[in-house]
């Protein structure tokens, strides 16, 4: 069915399809309205969930770290100081490689405070073992939600699902929602590959020695490895009940392109109208969206890559000290390829500022008049005309 929601609605709509049991919940703008509809769902019967309202985004994730590990199918969501405050169990829920799926919606970590979106508080997060989908637009906020339960239960790692606030969160567009039936048909009741039961002794979360440690997060890397290919093969079920696919990236005229615009999230969609319209002026130009962070897709962005001679990143986020985090990956990536084309990093809509299609074509150009990168990226749309300390 066809309808007009905003992205937490979308979010809500696919918990729902996918049958989450259990979902914890503790309010913080712009993530709010995701926990709110759900709490609407449990409260009618639509969602026959366990609501837990808890006092904080850590009891969060403690409490469906228990859940999850009675063999039940979780859901939480949260945005900027409360994925903070969660850091400490991020670990222990992929450690414990629990299959747990969580909405993050971008928002600018304080001080000073602020609610609008950039990418600091999810990358933050990129070493604790959680896979990463970062959603260009409502749909696709919808589809990879779904996809997570099934990516999660199959490697037996976390999810954290990415939309930037308000851009998405708080913006109306159509949905295609499905109904129910073709849900089920893509994404199976939850079978835990182990769980608690009091007729089995084990143990969860006991002290480890050098002797496995060490073997345990070889597994867990292994996992992530896996998930790439899984997450193709998922895709394409996906594909075979609702006749949309996403993937781990997506490569527009990257074949002939000089020069390549990387980008991720709502920006995307902006660069896309540029890159239409560069082209149209004879621009031999291309754009490349990276949706999958976690694992990084390394190989098919080498492959879609490999022909360019310039590829300009645009960062929502920055690693003080080191530069646009996007552009790091990228870097790591492509350094062994001969020729490695030139990767040209831009730091861009830190804290909500708007990051538009005079934006994005300033950048083009930039890159395009420029020989030689800067090292740890350049800022784009300060304001010119006030002092900035140091």
């Amino acid at each position: 069915m066809r309808r007009v929601i905003e992205g937490s609605q979308a979010v809500a709509e696919a918990v729902r399809l996918a049958r989450v049991q259990v979902i914890s919940a503790y309010p913080i703008t712009p993530q709010t309205h995701i926990v709110e509809i759900l709490s609407e769902y449990c409260e009618k019967g639509t969602l026959p969930a366990r609501f837990l309202r808890m006092e904080s985004e850590h009891s969060c994730l403690a409490a469906l770290i228990g859940a999850q590990m009675m063999g039940v199918r979780t859901f939480t969501a949260t945005s900027s100081q409360g994925l903070a405050y969660m850091h400490e169990l991020l670990h222990w829920t992929a450690g414990a490689r629990l299959p747990i799926v969580m909405a993050e919606v971008n928002r600018a970590l304080a001080p000073g405070w602020n609610i609008w979106t950039d990418q600091g508080d999810s990358l933050s997060q990129r070493d604790t073992g959680w896979l990463q989908l970062y959603c260009e637009d409502a749909q696709e906020v919808l589809d990879s939600t779904l996809i997570a339960f099934r990516l999660a239960e199959t490697v037996s790692l976390p999810v954290m699902v990415v939309l930037d606030a308000f851009y998405l969160s708080h913006t109306y567009e159509p949905v295609d929602v499905p109904a129910v039936e073709a849900a089920d048909r893509f994404l199976a009741p939850y079978a835990p590959r182990f769980r608690m039961d009091k007729t089995v002794a084990c143990s969860f979360g006991s002290l480890v020695t050098p002797n496995d440690y060490m073997e345990m997060r070889h597994d867990m890397a292994l996992a992530m490895e896996d998930a790439l290919d899984e997450l193709g093969r998922i895709e394409a079920a996906f594909a075979g009940v609702f006749e949309r696919n996403h993937g781990a990236i997506e490569a527009i005229h990257c074949q002939d392109a000089e020069i390549v615009l990387v980008t991720s999230g709502t920006i995307t969609s902006t660069a896309r109208l540029v890159v239409k319209a560069l082209r149209e002026r004879g621009e031999r130009v291309g754009l490349l969206k990276i949706r999958l962070f976690r694992p990084f897709p390394g190989a098919l962005l080498r492959e879609a890559l490999k022909t360019a001679k310039k590829i300009a990143v645009i960062d929502r986020n920055c690693s003080f000290g080191a530069g646009g985090i996007f552009a790091q990956e990228l870097k790591a990536a492509l350094c062994n390829l001969d020729p490695c084309p030139l990767v040209y990093g831009y730091i861009a809509g830190i804290g909500g500022r708007d990051v538009t299609p005079g934006t994005i074509e300033d950048i083009y150009r930039r890159t395009q008049e420029t020989d030689r990168p800067s090292d740890d990226g350049l800022w784009i749309g300060l304001r010119e005309e006030a002092p900035h300390g140091r």
